[in-house]
């Protein structure tokens, strides 16, 4: 069962920020160029805490110790506050998808209890790496906060848990802002939801759910489990609402019509096998390979895609569409698999064309040694027709339905299977996780 907790968040002052100079991407989306420009934006700028500079560092001075620095001192002036009341809070994201549809997605923070996978209540759809999870477990040892969010996919057929927030929120201001170095174009409404018979009701309705999937954050959700565990060990004697028995999550129904879900497009390069004319004939007995006169046709040929048949756009000076014949092709190269996994495009693009037919190996393509991940397919074609790239895979985006039916069969998706779009900002709240769940 999934126990949620409403909890005393710490969050921005509002009178003392213009939120919407300090609220940042989660951190895994912050590379040099974006932090510079989250820095410049304010002084206290989240940026600082979940993704600081680093320095020449010491064990007393490092990028972490900095960062509980940064949260203690904005706390005695007055920059942040500690909520006087356990809350819920609403995260309504007004945006614009590259076809030119508007959507609102609406999500609820709440404290989660943790469990492990095998428990059935959260369950993980991609793969992890060991790095990040080392890194956010010190900024969560260090500060003892759970800085980012879990965005976790919760089911509810009927909307219910948004239909118990709706008197509130339309009864209610918003604070309205937008973060303004990676997503700016979107429109962040958020909730302080501090009405109790609300909070109560919305606890109750998410207590009989379980199979919650984790959309974005498998890495931090892992952290938190490894962080509790570790809690356990050195203070056995602390009850179970002790706040580091949970995570924070922004829950978003699977069924609310603004949830997106983005394609990840793979750019090929450096890659001295065959060219674009010779990887197509070699396709041919998989695919059908058909050529098409421009970017429209291709995205519109695309768009016809069935989970029978996956369908590939390829643009290597020329648009060319590869649609997989049949699916038993994915059944003798991966017999192990379940059989949702191997109607998955991602899959099949990875293990028909870039390892059977291209023959780039596992372990290459986890280090992206010819292999680059792009959300906006642009800078793609003009890598190729500048010749600083060999091809581009286009593809479609993940359906929800193939999301529910891996997780459901314990199977995790290949990395960069999913995008869901927009992000859960980062900065609009955290968890503190030194004292317990009221």
């Amino acid at each position: 069962m999934a126990n949620i907790r409403p909890f005393r968040g710490l969050r921005y002052n509002p009178q003392r920020n213009d939120l919407s100079e300090v609220i940042t991407m989660p951190y895994d989306r912050i590379h040099e160029a974006e932090q510079a420009k989250y820095y410049a934006q304010s002084p206290y700028n989240f940026a600082r805490i979940i993704q600081g500079l680093r320095q020449p560092d010491t064990p007393e001075n490092n990028v972490y110790t900095r960062a509980r620095c940064y949260m203690q001192t904005w706390l005695s002036e007055g920059v942040m506050l500690r909520e006087a009341q356990p809350v819920l809070y609403v995260l309504e994201q007004h945006f614009t998808t590259p076809d030119g549809q508007t959507h609102v997605r609406r999500g609820f923070t709440a404290a989660l209890e943790l469990t492990r996978f095998d428990e059935g209540v959260i369950l993980p759809h991609e793969r992890t790496l060991s790095g990040p999870k080392a890194d956010r477990l010190k900024l969560t040892e260090v500060t003892e906060t759970a800085w980012g969010h879990i965005f976790i996919l919760y089911p509810d057929d009927e909307n219910r848990i948004n239909a118990l927030l709706q008197p509130f929120l339309e009864t209610h201001e918003p604070f309205i802002l937008r973060e303004q170095v990676i997503e700016p174009a979107v429109e962040q409404r958020f909730w302080v939801v501090d009405d109790p018979q609300v909070v109560a009701d919305v606890v109750a309705a998410m207590s009989p759910k379980v199979n919650l999937i984790i959309a974005d954050g498998h890495h931090r959700y892992e952290t938190a489990l490894n962080y509790r565990d570790e809690m356990r060990r050195r203070l056995p004697d602390r009850p179970a609402t002790a706040a580091f028995n949970y995570v924070m999550a922004t829950f978003v129904s699977m069924s609310d019509p603004g949830l997106v879900i983005l394609p990840t497009h793979r750019l090929i390069h450096d890659y001295d096998k065959m060219d674009g004319a010779a990887l197509k004939e070699a396709l041919q007995p998989y695919f059908e390979v058909t050529e098409l006169p421009d970017r429209e046709s291709l995205f519109a040929q695309m768009a016809e895609a069935t989970p029978e048949q996956p369908r590939f756009g390829f643009y290597d000076g020329r648009y060319t569409l590869l649609t997989l014949k049949s699916l038993e092709t994915m059944a003798e190269l991966v017999p192990d698999r379940d059989p949702n996994w191997r109607a998955l495009d991602v899959a099949v693009l990875h293990e028909v064309i870039i390892e059977h037919v291209m023959g780039l190996s596992k372990e290459s393509v986890a280090r992206k040694e010819n292999l680059d991940y792009l959300r906006d397919p642009t800078p793609g074609y003009e890598a190729v027709d500048r010749g600083a790239a060999n091809f581009l895979f286009l593809l479609n985006p993940t359906r929800m339905a193939h999301v529910r039916a891996c997780t459901g069969a314990g199977e995790k998706m290949p990395q960069k299977s999913t995008d869901f779009y927009p992000k859960i900002v980062s900065g609009l709240v955290a968890l503190p996780l030194h004292d317990e769940i009221a």
